[in-house]
């Protein structure tokens, strides 16, 4: 089985860690934000370490922001793109494992399509491995930033009620999500079209199930859209993007219904007009930009904190 706890040299996911086990990746992060801001990020913490970043599937926001994630602590990063790599000439991920062993990096960022490929992964290296997200299993830094960009604003997690909306089902930031924040004392409803919210997942921790959007969002502290995942999802899930708008979508009246000071969230990338409205992705309530912001403080604390970790392990 693969590493777990505190003492874990590898970040597979949040499920089975405890609130001890969280709370200081968010201190870390914390003073990585601050740090950030102030334009004095620690630029000798990796020094000398090899960071690459191995992406199986299609990124932005996360590859960029591990990318500056270790720069700013000093790491050589290397991108490797899959795109034009051994793998389209049929290397497994096991050969691409030994052939990462042999260059002896120190930390491996992994995105892929397959649910558990970081953890098999893990097995097979030396490096600390982090799981960028894989198929609809997890997205541990994910909810990392999204917890941190929740704490700094209301100050805590514990007591809140917390709404994720949409595509739950194929969702790993709602996987992740589930875990951490009912871990962290959060009240967290799912809600969405049965197609996209299968009862089986109430299954991942202590969570309310909705299928009428208004009702999930009265009283609601956060409100968080997901992506409609369409590549993931058979045919006949969302009968169009008008009808999903118009019983699932994020517009002010919705919002309205939620706490005065509730905030909105939502992973990226957003489609505007299907999840979330115009309005209300760009109104102050919004800190979809703040939590780009706070990725980059997380990633610099999980590569910062792994580091550690293997050095005396």
């Amino acid at each position: 089985m693969p590493e777990r706890g505190p003492s874990s040299r590898h970040l597979l996911g949040i499920e089975g860690l405890t609130a001890e086990q969280i709370v200081p990746f968010l201190d870390l992060a914390e003073s990585y934000a601050l740090l950030s801001r102030s334009r004095t990020a620690p630029r000798d913490a990796l020094r000398g370490r090899t960071v690459i970043n191995l992406f199986y599937e299609d990124s932005t926001r996360t590859r960029t922001s591990f990318e500056l994630a270790g720069k700013r602590l000093g790491a050589d990063v290397i991108n490797m793109s899959v795109a034009t790599s051994s793998v389209n000439k049929g290397e497994t991920l096991l050969d691409t494992a030994a052939t990462l062993n042999a260059m002896r990096c120190d930390l491996l960022v992994i995105r892929h399509a397959q649910s558990g490929a970081p953890a098999l992964l893990s097995q097979k290296v030396e490096a600390c491995v982090v799981n960028a997200g894989d198929g609809t299993h997890e997205h541990p830094t994910q909810a990392l930033l999204d917890a941190l960009t929740i704490r700094r604003h209301f100050g805590r997690l514990n007591g809140l009620t917390v709404a994720i909306c949409g595509d739950v089902g194929h969702s790993r930031v709602a996987r992740s999500n589930i875990h951490l924040l009912t871990a962290m004392g959060s009240t967290v409803r799912l809600v969405g079209p049965p197609t996209l919210v299968p009862s089986t997942i109430a299954e991942l921790g202590n969570v309310e199930l909705y299928s009428d959007m208004d009702r999930a969002l009265v009283g609601a502290d956060v409100v968080m859209s997901l992506r409609l995942q369409r590549e993931r999802m058979g045919a006949g899930l969302v009968p169009s993007a008008r009808e999903y708008f118009r019983f699932f979508g994020l517009d002010r009246r919705r919002l309205s219904l939620a706490s005065p000071h509730a905030l909105v969230m939502h992973p990226g990338p957003m489609n505007r007009g299907v999840e979330i409205a115009s309005d209300v992705a760009d109104s102050d309530q919004s800190v979809i930009s703040e939590q780009v912001e706070m990725g980059v403080a997380v990633r610099m604390a999980v590569l910062d904190r792994l580091s550690r970790l293997r050095m005396h392990s």
